[in-house]
């Protein structure tokens, strides 16, 4: 479907929001799902083309627009991207994925992101913000520094105000930093999650090499497969 681009912000150092109007039209989504896009018309091309798809990071309560957020490199698509101005026009497809935020509601989650891993779980917690549902939340959200951290404070005015989500940023290379500095770890999860670690559901969004760290981490510390859900970030 045709679509134009209607905001674009860095809200990060490196890491740029870009929101896309679909022009009169609505389509129902799942917060989690991810959807694709194809610049039309973009400045530069290369080998893989001109067609990507990225996490949704808007609600499904935001009608009539879809919005992603992604870290800048080196492609030509992210290279089109930046120099791309408001009103251009491109091509989106309906959200679709099976990585989805769980209905039930009967045990805690500890949604573990890494870096832009941290866009699927934004557009979760709008949607339970919005809804009022029961779901209870723990984040545990790793970045290198906190100028490449996206929606730091919005997610931190979201602890603030609901008592049922509970946010643990840990930067790994920010000396200024005055909390949490350990990668996500064993150690780390003992201390920021209340009883057995095998009562909570995980759902871990990230880098490739992220996940597959914490998957291994969430094996070593006896939590069954059907327990964790995964979603890789490639980047490119």
């Amino acid at each position: 479907m045709r679509a134009r681009i209607k905001e674009k912000r860095e809200v990060a150092k490196g890491t740029l929001l870009v929101i896309f109007d679909l022009l009169g039209q609505e389509v129902d989504f799942k917060p989690g799902q991810y959807f694709f896009v194809t610049l039309t018309d973009p400045p530069y091309d290369d080998e893989r083309g001109a067609r990507r798809h990225f996490s949704v990071i808007t609600s499904p309560n935001e009608r009539g627009v879809l919005g992603f957020c992604t870290r800048l490199r080196d492609s030509a698509f992210k290279r089109s991207l930046v120099e791309l101005p408001v009103g251009t026009d491109a091509e989106v497809e309906e959200p679709k994925g099976s990585f989805l935020l769980p209905e039930d509601t009967t045990r805690p989650y500890v949604f573990l992101a890494g870096g832009i891993g941290i866009t699927v779980f934004r557009a979760m917690l709008r949607y339970i913000a919005e809804e009022d549902l029961p779901h209870r939340v723990t984040l545990i959200y790793s970045n290198r520094d906190r100028d490449s951290t996206p929606f730091l404070e919005e997610l931190s005015e979201l602890d603030r105000a609901r008592g049922n989500f509970r946010l643990v940023p840990t930067m790994t290379e920010d000396p200024s930093w005055t909390g949490e500095r350990r990668r996500i770890g064993p150690e780390l999860l003992q201390e920021h999650l209340d009883g057995d670690l095998r009562s909570y559901a995980y759902l871990v969004a990230g880098p490739p090499s992220m996940v597959a760290a914490v998957e291994e981490t969430l094996r070593d510390a006896g939590i069954p497969d059907e327990q964790v859900s995964a979603d890789r970030f490639s980047g490119y």
